[in-house]
């Protein structure tokens, strides 16, 4: 992670707000206007952020989260000066390069060359800079091929190439990123994370807003978690993230929380425990997990299954199953009792997931309870390998013989 640089915030904002008034459905009218003066309707008001007091040191990088709606675009408006602030201050030192909008400073009828020319001179590139740089612009954009096209016949993701190529060469002091990368392919994305890394090695600040968990929690020195136009948390990567999965992954983020069923039988209490027997959150890779399940029958239900799946903070689905496919036959449940479930070992590695558990008839038929993506927990990984899951492998060198034994290399 880049260090904190200078002492004097390259980022600060005191009581910040922004209100829009909301008018109703189509074009306000002179008519409109007196009637509603009349009648001393005011217009709804709807604050997009509101009270945003904060200090961001020079070369930290912020990852900006929460649902859709929160206020995590205002936020980065107001940031950019793209937004006029309704209350209070916000003050950003040093050059400051945008990609808020797809498509942003474009000009549709000019070309994808004479809009770096045009970008390049609204960042402040000096013409003979930009000549030499143009170039490598485009290599970066990867649309060599494109370049004398209007850029109205851009695609969404050519669009965003071209933006972040000349964002990245103006070498901007600061730096406001708002979910356009993902509209890129995934090589591109890889490329663009890999020139972030090296802004936050020469100590740029950046203000990074995705709803991509894992990638936030990768290069992010500080996450502020929005909900409702406030900033409702702020500290390390890892428990805020995991606060927002708990409490507003279901408002509006990739993944939706459901509950649902006929509950003629329940999950009663579900705990997630580590190898202790200890309630927890955060697990480690190749160390024991276990969901026990305390489930409540009113009534004999015969032959019950009991179900689960894993997906990543982003919505990936990982990996199901159930009592029935691992051969485990329960004849019948009434009262109460407990199921647990064991990962022994956790072969999940370092990221952010969610756990979904489902309680249903022999034949698929009887849905009793299930809960979707409800129970989030993390997993650390200490191993150094990298990936979302830990295989079975095994090196050999040399020759296998003598039954599979393996050989020495040979010796020159």
């Amino acid at each position: 992670m880049s260090g904190n640089g200078s002492t004097i915030p390259a980022i600060e904002a005191e009581g910040l707000g922004k209100r829009y008034r909301v008018r109703g459905i189509g074009p306000p009218t002179l008519f409109g206007r007196v009637r509603d003066a009349v009648r001393g309707h005011a217009p709804a008001e709807f604050w997009a952020l509101r009270d945003a007091t904060f200090a961001v040191p020079r070369g930290r990088t912020i990852g900006v989260i929460g649902p859709n709606g929160a206020g995590k675009s205002s936020l980065l408006g107001l940031v950019a000066g793209t937004i006029t602030p309704t209350t209070g201050r916000v003050v950003a030192r040093g050059r400051i390069c945008s990609l808020l909008e797809l498509g942003a400073g474009f000009h549709p009828d000019l070309t994808g060359l004479e809009n770096i020319q045009l970008n390049g001179a609204v960042l402040g590139i000096p013409r003979d800079e930009l000549r030499r740089r143009t170039d490598r612009i485009i290599e970066f954009s990867g649309l060599d091929r494109f370049i004398g096209e209007p850029v109205r016949h851009y695609s969404s993701g050519m669009y965003v190439r071209l933006a972040f190529a000349v964002a990245a060469e103006a070498e901007p002091d600061i730096l406001l990123v708002d979910e356009v990368l993902a509209v890129g392919d995934v090589a591109f994305q890889l490329k663009c994370l890999d020139r972030i890394r090296r802004l936050q090695r020469e100590g740029r600040t950046l203000l990074f807003v995705s709803h991509a968990l894992q990638t936030v929690e990768e290069f992010c020195d500080e996450v502020w978690l929005l909900h409702g136009g406030r900033i409702v948390a702020q500290g390390e990567p890892a428990p805020t993230i995991l606060r927002y999965i708990r409490e507003y992954m279901g408002e509006g983020g990739p993944v939706y929380t459901q509950e649902f069923g006929t509950r003629e039988a329940e999950m009663a209490e579900v705990r997630l425990e580590d190898e202790r027997g200890v309630e927890a959150a955060v697990f480690e890779t190749g160390r024991p997990m276990t969901v026990r399940i305390r489930w409540r029958a009113p009534r004999r239900i015969e032959r019950p299954v009991f179900g689960y799946s894993i997906k990543t903070a982003n919505g990936l689905y990982l990996h199901g199953s159930n009592t029935q496919i691992a051969g485990v036959e329960i004849p019948a449940i009434e009262g109460e009792g407990e199921v647990r479930l064991t990962f022994d070992p956790l072969r999940l590695m370092e990221g952010h997931y969610l756990l979904s558990l489902s309680f249903h008839s022999w034949d698929h038929a009887r849905q009793f309870h299930r809960r979707e993506d409800w129970y989030p927990f993390a997993v650390r990984n200490r191993t150094g390998a990298l990936g979302l899951v830990a295989l079975d492998a095994r090196w050999t060198v040399g020759e296998e013989r003598d039954g599979g034994a393996p050989q020495p290399p040979p010796v020159a």
